[in-house]
């Protein structure tokens, strides 16, 4: 299997490549990114570009899977209508132009995340896509998945929660190296994690096998904010939340630090996924727990 592989530089790239090019149905790869390439395998061929100038139906005619993950998560002080561009105008190209494709691709799978549901408790696949009204990011992925229900339903949506491991977003190591956390009333909410290398694992076997739709990942053991800092920092302290919120804000508007903030709502309410559907059509399920994940952090 011949597979092209956007955001070929990203985070989770750093986890997914070596199990592509370590598989035996994988011939090659081809990587684009407009970053430096973050690999180098002799199954792998990088390629320094920008999606957004490139002909999808050229560099999908010599393949036989799409594996998108191009995205922008965090934008920083980069314009919305770019973010906007690059999430939603571009991801649609491209899967319109991978869905067209004749002879068929074999597989199109889209990373998507658990960010579209906003927030509830087990949720299933089915539930609706609410989310969190300000974070950009999890808005665009939902508007997407709703845009690839109706004109594309057949290719692969996996929703993973929040993802650790050794390439995870910098901010989320911070918020979890934190001397401090938010104060929230009792029952104090309550979230999921996934390895990196799970959710690439679940991309590798998506690819061979013929499933469609979406997929939640998530390790079981769900957990607060204030235990996951506290396995960092034993001492940690509570501040109010609106103290933490306003604080966010005022880095962003001077710095572009992590993006709007409207994220931050995320960690007021629960989220947490039924993965019966991963477990049962791609016999997926998470490796390592909550807490291997976060004493490998405190390792670092």
């Amino acid at each position: 299997m011949r597979v092209l592989l956007t955001g070929s530089s990203s985070r989770l790239a750093h986890a997914l490549l070596p199990q592509l090019c370590s598989h035996p149905v994988v011939s090659s790869i081809t990587g684009i990114d407009w970053q430096k390439p973050v690999y180098a395998h002799p199954r792998f061929q990088a390629v320094e570009a920008d999606l957004r100038t490139l002909a999808p139906e050229t560099w999908l005619a010599e393949h036989d899977a799409l594996i998108h993950l191009a995205w922008v998560v965090l934008r920083g002080k980069t314009p919305l209508t770019i973010m906007r561009d690059i999430n939603l105008t571009v991801s649609q190209r491209w899967f319109d132009a991978a869905s067209g494709m004749v002879p068929a691709l074999a597989r199109i799978i889209h990373v998507s995340s658990a960010s579209v549901y906003g927030h509830g408790m087990m949720l299933n696949e089915a539930a609706p896509l609410r989310p969190i009204a300000g974070f950009q990011y999890a808005q665009h992925k939902a508007e997407l998945e709703h845009w690839l229900e109706v004109h594309h339903p057949h290719i692969v949506r996996l929703r993973p929660h929040i993802i650790l491991g050794a390439h995870a977003q910098p901010l989320l190591k911070q918020i979890l190296q934190a001397p401090c956390y938010p104060h929230l009333p009792q029952p104090l909410p309550q979230l999921q994690c996934v390895h990196e290398n799970d959710v690439a694992r679940a991309i590798v076997t998506a690819l061979t096998l013929p499933v469609q739709g979406a997929f939640n990942l998530a390790a079981p053991h769900p957990f607060s904010l204030r235990d996951a800092i506290r396995s960092q920092h034993p001492h940690a302290l509570p501040l109010p939340a609106a103290w933490i919120q306003a604080m966010l804000q005022g880095l962003w508007h001077i710095n572009g630090f992590g993006g709007e903030p409207g994220w931050f709502d995320g960690v007021k309410h629960s989220l947490t996924l039924d993965c019966s559907k991963a477990e049962q059509q791609l016999g997926w399920q998470a490796t390592i727990s909550p807490q291997q994940m976060f004493d490998a952090l405190r390792a670092r």
